[in-house]
């Protein structure tokens, strides 16, 4: 089996986790975190460099990943665990009380690969870059990450932190925009457009590139010429929101509603159960 196979097995996985998990609970936000698996799991299982058996806060010697648009917390999740961050059976308790997996991550109770809470949007980047300046400052040569949403970008402190970023060349930084063109309400351009993207951040002083958030290959190449460009860089990641089901793709409507039990049949007749249900 080719790499790439292997990962999009995993991503097949990942999107049945992804839809078992918001429809167990009737609750959660499955369009943005389906449009979102193959990055997710092209880092985790071939990007990033970590250690799950021996995760700490502060990932010294380690990649780093920030998710800034915590809503598409399923996605994080099943990565995580079938990463080895803890027990797959664990998904079983996706949102519900006093449990670790809450519907927008948090750190109060300990949980292995979560370094801050999110989901108030437009935090993330700070928080990267943050970390990225540590790095930097203790010597570690290793990378930070963080994907932000690009209804997100609507958020004021987004571009605080990006002019920040730029001025300050935090060559260790790479920023993914999931580039779905869709938000809670309906299409970003009806909403608050953002204009020519690419042109915003390169004046910020970042390297823009772009690339298919549901293709493999298209991600891993992205990541490695990101890396040769010097940072910061950010990647505008073009995906589809709800992809890999039919009847949730080109629509904004999935952004935070689960399925029905007929709608979850369905979905799994799309998705190929690869790694075992949890």
């Amino acid at each position: 089996m080719s790499d790439i196979k292997h990962l999009e097995n995993h991503a097949s996985q990942t999107r049945r986790d992804i839809v078992r998990m918001v429809h167990a609970v009737q609750s959660g936000h499955p369009g943005g975190s389906l449009g979102c698996a193959d990055l997710f799991v092209a880092l985790y299982q071939s990007i990033l460099k970590h250690n799950p058996k021996e995760w700490t806060m502060n990932g010294e010697g380690e990649d780093l990943f920030f998710l800034s648009n915590g809503h598409i917390s399923p996605v994080w999740y099943s990565v995580l665990a079938r990463s080895g961050y803890f027990e797959v059976s664990e998904l079983n308790t996706f949102r519900k009380l006093n449990t670790r997996l809450q519907g927008h991550p948090t750190t109060h109770e300990g949980l292995s690969g979560i370094r801050i809470a999110s989901g108030s949007l437009g935090q993330g980047l700070s928080a990267a870059i943050g970390a990225s300046i540590s790095k930097r400052l203790n010597g570690d040569d290793n990378y930070v990450y963080v994907l932000m949403g690009d209804g997100e970008l609507q958020e004021g402190q987004a571009w605080e932190a990006a002019m920040f970023a730029g001025a300050k060349k935090t060559k260790n930084l790479i920023a993914f925009v999931d580039w779905n063109n869709r938000q809670i309400d309906g299409d970003v351009k009806d909403v608050l457009d953002l204009g020519d993207l690419g042109a915003k951040w390169k004046a910020f002083g970042w390297n823009v590139m772009e690339m298919d958030g549901n293709d493999m290959q298209s991600i891993l190449d992205g990541v490695e010429r990101a890396k040769s460009e010097g940072g910061p860089v950010v990647i505008l990641m073009k995906t589809e929101m709800g992809q890999g089901v039919d009847f949730m793709m080109g629509s904004h409507k999935w952004h935070g509603i689960p399925p029905s039990d007929e709608q979850l049949a369905q979905a799994l007749e799309q998705l190929e159960e690869t790694l075992g249900d949890y």
